[in-house]
């Protein structure tokens, strides 16, 4: 009887194993088994585990940088900045007063915070407003104050991707006042009249009217949200002489910071003023009676209507202005009714 062949526990029959290569001398003896591909991966996957465990670890008693601290330090440097241009004379002013460097660093840093904390002024719409060129934004007014104006002012240069400046309108009583004269010149602003307006667009410039003028702030509160008369169209003449497309532009939330319940005209009168409001605060609280309401703003801009495809002359045609007068008109009091309805409460 021929000799049984011992086959080791757990090793397969020769006959079923697979059959590995002779190799010549110095190779590997018949049946020694290549690498396990797995074994060469997870050797790899070893490395960076082993190179991240030779970095030594930081102190817990190490010093951490102040949170916030870079952002202290370039403040500093932007107001010693500051400080330096306006010391030397290292600044620019142009022919109707407006002084870039001022309005940048200090007015808008000041009228911010009303805007984005208190008002919480919320934008739409702003990509109607062309990156460059000129353009004319027209606005509803309202509010006892023209408070609507300077947040209209930083609604479009915090919103616009190119940080465009509003120059605005104002009306006379602007530039007669002693220290309002002064900050309105150098935040852009100009008098409400067809020849700089038209300078202002050729320039390029970002130009904003608010047709309703004092018709529209002095208003009652009963009357809140209802467009007063836009005048004689002025603006329309002035843009289509530019060129410069329309911009429409419906404010809700300034017609509640002063609700207006009265008008002492004989004082208003003596005063020489266009109207004196009474509210529920003032003047019975005094000068505390002064503090708006913080009301919930939005501010939309709508589709900008073209001028540039009229002919020059257009602007002496009295149908087209009025056409044109009445379409801007129409779409602002429409879009303040949508937004009227949108709108969850006054002060949220």
């Amino acid at each position: 009887m021929a000799d049984a062949k011992v086959i080791p526990f757990g090793e397969e029959p020769r006959s079923s194993r697979k059959k590995v290569p002779r190799l010549g001398r110095g190779g590997r003896s018949q049946g020694s088994l290549k690498p396990v591909p797995q074994q060469r991966d997870e050797a790899l996957e070893q490395r960076p585990q082993t190179a991240a465990a030779a970095v030594p670890p930081l102190p817990p008693d190490s010093p951490k940088p102040a949170p916030g601290s870079g952002d202290w330090e370039r403040k500093l440097a932007h107001g010693l900045s500051f400080l330096r241009r306006r010391i030397t004379g290292d600044y620019e002013v142009d022919d109707f007063g407006y002084d870039h460097d001022l309005t940048e660093q200090v007015l808008m840093s000041l009228l911010r915070p009303l805007s984005d904390k208190y008002f919480r002024v919320e934008v739409k719409g702003i990509e109607n407003i062309p990156d460059s060129g000129g353009a004319l934004v027209v606005a509803n007014h309202s509010g006892v104050l023209p408070l609507d104006g300077l947040m209209l002012q930083v609604a479009v240069h915090d919103n616009h991707p190119a940080k465009r400046h509003l120059r605005l309108l104002a009306a006379d009583l602007v530039f007669v006042l002693p220290v309002v004269n002064e900050l309105a010149r150098k935040a852009g602003h100009t008098l409400a009249c067809a020849e700089d307006a038209q300078l202002l667009l050729e320039r390029g410039e970002v130009v904003g009217v608010m047709p309703e003028g004092f018709k529209g702030i002095g208003k009652p509160f009963s009357e809140r949200y209802k467009l007063q008369r836009f005048g004689r169209g002025g603006f329309v003449s002035t843009a289509l002489r530019a060129g410069a497309p329309i911009v429409p532009c419906s404010i809700v939330g300034a017609e509640e910071i002063y609700p207006m319940v009265g008008n002492a005209k004989t004082l208003a009168r003596l005063l020489g003023i266009p109207y004196f409001p009474i509210t529920p605060t003032f003047p019975l609280l005094g000068p505390l009676g002064a503090v708006p309401l913080p009301t919930k703003w939005t501010i939309q801009f709508g589709e900008p209507i073209p001028t540039d495809g009229h002919p020059p002359e257009a602007a002496d045609d009295p149908m087209l202005m009025f056409n044109l007068t009445d379409q801007v008109r129409e779409t602002i009091q429409h879009t303040l009714y949508k937004l009227l309805v949108q709108r969850r409460s006054v002060f949220f």
